[in-house]
């Protein structure tokens, strides 16, 4: 691993259902001040009640990508935000790779969101990395992975369904058997 996009916390990094992601750290000041917050109280809204709960009243993306396709401007600025967001750590990834041989998304909303993946490689075609739109929007990785870039592409980009339970019982396997 080169990087991560969590740092102590999973405060730090994109924007979640209810946390905060990246912001500046003089906030936690300017609400104690201004709206008189205490320490704890500030660590809770950014952990429990910040990200798309905070931007839109949803923390569920699919809530939120109804409501969005309804015109409610709230939830089309929550996906405007996290797009974004993935995009710039995207591409902060690759600037400090150089170049890239597959983009994987995966977990929940990687692998069922086509949306996100369009709007998290949008304008990368620059960077070597394009989406095919009729493949993104019918991948499907129960089956195996789906492979979703374009012709134009010179990295894969690729949707692979999440197996957590089998990977732990794997890394469980090997500390068990260990010598």
């Amino acid at each position: 691993s080169i990087d991560t996009s969590m740092g102590l916390s999973p405060l730090e990094g994109l924007v979640m259902g209810s946390r905060s992601g990246d912001i500046d750290p003089t906030i936690v000041f300017h609400l104690e001040r201004s709206a008189g917050l205490s320490n704890d109280e500030v660590e809770s809204m950014l952990n429990r009640q910040s990200g798309l709960l905070g931007l839109c009243g949803d923390m569920d993306l699919r809530e939120v990508e109804r409501r969005a396709a309804e015109g409610d401007a709230q939830a089309v600025l929550a996906l405007e935000v996290y797009g974004y967001r993935i995009k710039k750590y995207v591409g902060a990834y690759l600037a400090v790779l150089g170049s890239v041989d597959a983009i994987v998304f995966t977990g929940g909303v990687g692998e069922n969101q086509p949306d996100i993946r369009r709007r998290a490689l949008d304008g990368m075609e620059n960077f070597g990395v394009a989406l095919d739109p009729d493949r993104n929007s019918v991948a499907d990785p129960s089956t195996g992975p789906a492979n979703i870039d374009s012709e134009k592409s010179s990295a894969a980009v690729l949707v692979i369904a999440t197996n957590e339970e089998l990977e732990i019982a794997r890394q469980t396997g090997l500390i068990v058997h260990a010598d």
